[in-house]
C-alpha cells in the first residue's frame, strides 16, 4: 500500500491524502489552502475515476471545498461522511465562492459539480466502533474527534493493512466530545495500525487549554478593567460556539455582541446532542436565553451594538479577519482607541489577521495579539495519541515543515518509531 499526499502534511490546509495498490483507491479528505486565490491539492485526474471511496472527516474548507473537482475530473461514488458535515457544506461552498471571487478570481470547478456531491452517512451506516463496508476490500471505522459537530476520525482496513487517521482532532473543547481507542471495533484496541496520518497542527507546543485559557480571560480581563472592549473573530462552526459560551460564564455582567450565524450554529448541535459533552446542552441553553447576548445581523443593529458605549466582547464570523464586516469592527474599535482584537487560530500569510499581527504599529487604538484556543493537537497530544492508539509508521500533518521536522525528530528522540516528515507530492509505501 502506499499514502501519496495530495496536500496536508507539511503545510496548512489543503487536507487531501490517496491510500492506493494495484487494486484499490481511497482518498481521505479534498480541502483548499485560503492563501491567494486558493490553493488546491495536487490531484491527479487520471486517478480520481477509479477511486474506491472517499472520505471526509469535517466541514472545515481545508478539508472539504476541493471536493468538486472529484466529481469534475470523472468521480462518480459517493462521499463518506456524517449527515451533520454534509449539512454544513453549503455554507462553506457560498463562502469560498465568495472569497475566490473576492481575490478577483475563478473557482476551478462550476456549480454542477458541487450538486454533483453525492453522500453515504457513516453513523447511519453503523455506530461508532461498528466496521462499515464501504467499498469492496475497504471497511472503515469511526469516532467522534471533538473539531466540530460531524467531526470524525477513521480506521480503515484496506486489504489486511490498517490505517488510523484522526482528522482534526481535540479532546479538550468545552462543548463537543472526542471519543479514545474505546471506540474502536472489539479487538481492534491495542494492534497498531500499519500507518497513521495525525493532527499535529501545534507542533511542538505542549500547553494545555486551561493555561491557554487563563491567558485569554487575563487578557479580556485587561481590556474590560480600562474601559475598552474585545474583537474576537472566530470561525462560523467550531470555537466560535465553545468560545461564547466559555465568554459568558466566564464574565458575568459582560455583554457579548454576537453575528447571528455563530448563534445560529447553536442549533445543529442542540438538534444533535450526541456530539456534546455531558452538560454541554444546557450550557448552550442558558447561553442563548441570556439577556447579555445580543444578536445582529444588520448594519444597522451592529451600529447600535456599537453607539451603546459599553466595553463589551464582539464575536465575528471570520478567523482571519478577511471580510469587509470584521474588517469594519476592527475600525469601530480603533476609532474609539481603547479596544483590542485577539486572534485565536490560525492565520493565513497575507490575511489581515496577520498583517494586523506583524505590523502592531498598523493597530491605530487597536491593538492585535495572538492567544490560542485549542482546536488541534501539539506535541503533548500527538504523544497520548500514539501510546493509545499505535501505529508501526506515523505521518504527523496540518503544520509547516520545518514544525514538524522537529516534532518528529523530539518524539524519536523520546523512543516513538517510525515517524515520517512528508510534503506535498511525496509518497510513503507501507
Amino acid at each position: 500500500m502506499q499514502l501519496d499526499i495530495w496536500g496536508g502534511a507539511g503545510e496548512h490546509g489543503r487536507s487531501c491524502y490517496l491510500l492506493h495498490n494495484d487494486r484499490i483507491r481511497v482518498l481521505l479528505d479534498c480541502g483548499v489552502k485560503k492563501t491567494g486565490a486558493g490553493q488546491y491539492p495536487l490531484v491527479d485526474p487520471n486517478v480520481i475515476p477509479r477511486l474506491n471511496a472517499v472520505f471526509l472527516s469535517h466541514a472545515h474548507e481545508d478539508h472539504s471545498m476541493a471536493l468538486p473537482l472529484l466529481y469534475k475530473h470523472g468521480y462518480r461514488g459517493v462521499v463518506w461522511t456524517t449527515r451533520a458535515t454534509a449539512q454544513q457544506l453549503d455554507t462553506y461552498f457560498t463562502s469560498w465562492k465568495k472569497y475566490v471571487r473576492g481575490q478577483s478570481a475563478e473557482l476551478p470547478y462550476d456549480d454542477e459539480h458541487v450538486e454533483a456531491i453525492r453522500f453515504a452517512y457513516l453513523e447511519e451506516a453503523g455506530a461508532s466502533g461498528e466496521w462499515i463496508n464501504a467499498a469492496p476490500h475497504v471497511r472503515a471505522c469511526w469516532g467522534r474527534s471533538g473539531h466540530l459537530v460531524g467531526s470524525v476520525w477513521l480506521m480503515l482496513e484496506l486489504e489486511g493493512k490498517r490505517v488510523y487517521f484522526s482528522g482534526d482532532y481535540s479532546s479538550e473543547s468545552v462543548l463537543l466530545a472526542a471519543d479514545g481507542p474505546e471506540a474502536l471495533p472489539p479487538g481492534t484496541a491495542g494492534q497498531p495500525a500499519d500507518l497513521a496520518v495525525i493532527d499535529a497542527a501545534y507542533g511542538m507546543d505542549a500547553e494545555a487549554q486551561p493555561v491557554l485559557l487563563e491567558r485569554l480571560a487575563a487578557r479580556i480581563g485587561q481590556a474590560l478593567a480600562q474601559g475598552g472592549s474585545v474583537l474576537l473573530p472566530v470561525p462560523a462552526f467550531g470555537r466560535g460556539q465553545d468560545m461564547l459560551v466559555w465568554a459568558r460564564e466566564r464574565f458575568p455582567g459582560v455583554p457579548l455582541v454576537a453575528e447571528r450565524e455563530l448563534l445560529q450554529a447553536f442549533g445543529p448541535m442542540l438538534a444533535r446532542p450526541e456530539w456534546l459533552k455531558p452538560g454541554a446542552a444546557e450550557r448552550i441553553r442558558r447561553c442563548l436565553e441570556d439577556p447579555r447576548v445580543v444578536r445582529v445581523a444588520t448594519d444597522a443593529q451592529r451600529e447600535q451594538a456599537l453607539s451603546a458605549g459599553r466595553s463589551a466582547l464582539y464575536f465575528t464570523a471570520d478567523g482571519m479577519m478577511q471580510s469587509e464586516r470584521a474588517q469594519w469592527y476592527y475600525r469601530r474599535l480603533a476609532a474609539a482607541g481603547n479596544g483590542c482584537a485577539i486572534l485565536t487560530g490560525h492565520l493565513a500569510a497575507g490575511s489581515f489577521g496577520q498583517r494586523l499581527l506583524d505590523d502592531p504599529e498598523a493597530g491605530d487604538g487597536c491593538l492585535a495579539e495572538a492567544i490560542r484556543y485549542k482546536v488541534h493537537q501539539g506535541v503533548a497530544d500527538v504523544r497520548r495519541m500514539l501510546r493509545a492508539f499505535g501505529s508501526r509508521r506515523t505521518v504527523p500533518v496540518h503544520t509547516g515543515r520545518s514544525a514538524t521536522d522537529a516534532l518528529c525528530a523530539a518524539l524519536a528522540a523520546e523512543g516513538f518509531a517510525g515517524l515520517h516528515s512528508l510534503g506535498p507530492g511525496e509518497a510513503l509505501r507501507f
